[in-house]
């Protein structure tokens, strides 16, 4: 894939981001080289290669799913301020300011 230098303007446009002729080229050098990269990697034959999710054979450790605490909610909001219907409510610490006074 190769890129412009009116494709780097035009990106930056969109973002609306203001960018530099300099910038603009220094830009388009490193994206020029990581698509250059791109495209080895994509001309890389990998049929019949296993994809990983390592780079090394590993094996992450998984634990039981299974409940290992009781419910303690009441016992949680028994030191709330307020609770309705298994909600917890508090007073409001930062006012408002699009409330009209």
């Amino acid at each position: 894939m190769t890129i412009s230098l009116s494709d780097i303007k035009r990106v930056a446009k969109l973002a609306r981001i203001e960018i530099s002729e300099t910038d603009a080229q220094q830009n388009l050098s490193r994206l020029s080289g990581i698509f250059g990269l791109i495209e080895q990697m994509q001309a890389v034959n990998t049929h019949g290669i296993k994809p990983m999710s390592h780079s090394q054979d590993m094996v992450q450790r998984l634990r039981e799913d299974v409940v290992t605490e009781t419910d303690q909610h009441a016992l949680f909001q028994s030191i709330a301020p307020q609770v309705h219907k298994n909600t917890v409510y508090f007073r409001s610490f930062i006012s408002n300011p699009f409330q009209l006074h």
